[in-house]
């Protein structure tokens, strides 16, 4: 198996796949040879930003709380670095470690340190951008495109590497059709997935818009849009949300239509959250077959 080859396979497991390959692996100490894997110390004033980092915005309080967190306990998860020349290193992942080292007065951070031509680097960054757990559907949306446009992959392909399935991949970006003040507002957290996944349906951008505005205005939930989609008057909508009758189940919150679509993506299935009139309920997952269930067990045993 080629060097190539072994690198794809390990990008499909995820960026801890790469940090522990060998054919990633040059780590050296002092300009001395050291075991393949091992941890350097290297001056953090030779480190140098990664240029293809999506990630664009680092929260100030975050970072401050992260580097009083250093001062006091030092660097858990060492940084990753690609060696650019003697004594000069760029980052591939861990910039807010990065930051917030820089933030701590650190002379010297511990790293793996490796080689890594540009698509690699651009690789390495966004498979790590897409599994970090606080990332709006328009980011990930957005890393999905640049890996498809600048790395040249289908979707089947990005499938393959990121371990995500093709329906939640084209989903993501189905919402960078959305007008930009609806991208705006999955961002900012006015509206949850399910809602700018019903608006892209929605018809022409001042349909979408018009809807979106709704949706913000009068607290609508992804089975009103539906509902309006299809013609029908939400007053009854509107009277089961404050008054459940009996027997009657009551709708789910914003929050947790945001918290069952995390759930169907992480475990590549339909998710259900039913609940009952006098409290409680259940969440259902569906599977398809022995195997389906097996690979869900697995994935909830992690």
């Amino acid at each position: 198996m080629s060097s190539n080859t072994k690198k794809r396979s390990a990008l499909g497991k995820g960026l801890s796949a790469l940090l522990e390959s060998a054919d990633t692996d040059i780590t050296s100490n002092s300009g001395l040879a050291a075991s393949v894997g091992s941890i350097s110390e290297i001056p953090i004033s030779s480190i140098e930003a990664n240029p293809f980092n999506p990630r664009e915005n680092f929260e100030k309080d975050a970072l401050l709380e992260l580097s009083e967190s250093i001062k006091a306990h030092g660097i858990i998860q060492p940084l990753t670095v690609r060696k650019l020349g003697r004594d000069r290193y760029q980052l591939i992942s861990g910039e807010r470690r990065f930051r917030a080292s820089q933030l701590a007065g650190l002379e010297l951070v511990p790293a793996y340190i490796r080689i890594a031509n540009d698509q690699t680097m651009l690789e390495m960054a966004l498979v790590e951008n897409i599994q970090r757990e606080d990332l709006n559907p328009i980011e990930v949306a957005l890393s999905y495109k640049r890996l498809i446009d600048e790395c040249n992959l289908t979707q089947e392909q990005l499938s393959t590497k990121i371990s995500k399935s093709r329906s939640s991949i084209t989903n993501h970006l189905r919402l960078l059709k959305l007008p930009a003040d609806i991208q705006a507002g999955v961002l900012g957290n006015e509206i949850t997935m399910g809602h700018a996944r019903a608006l892209v349906s929605a018809g022409s951008e001042d349909m979408q818009v018009a809807l979106f505005n709704r949706v913000v205005e009068e607290n609508l939930s992804v089975r009103d849009i539906e509902a309006i989609l299809r013609g029908e008057s939400l007053r009854h909508v509107s009277a089961s949300k404050r008054n459940y009758s009996k027997g009657s189940s009551p709708s789910i919150s914003t929050g947790e239509i945001a918290f069952k679509e995390r759930l169907s993506d992480v475990l590549s299935t339909k998710v259900n959250i039913q609940k009952l009139p006098k409290g409680g309920g259940k969440i259902v997952l569906n599977f398809n077959s022995d195997d389906d269930l097996g690979r869900i067990m697995k994935l909830l045993n992690k």
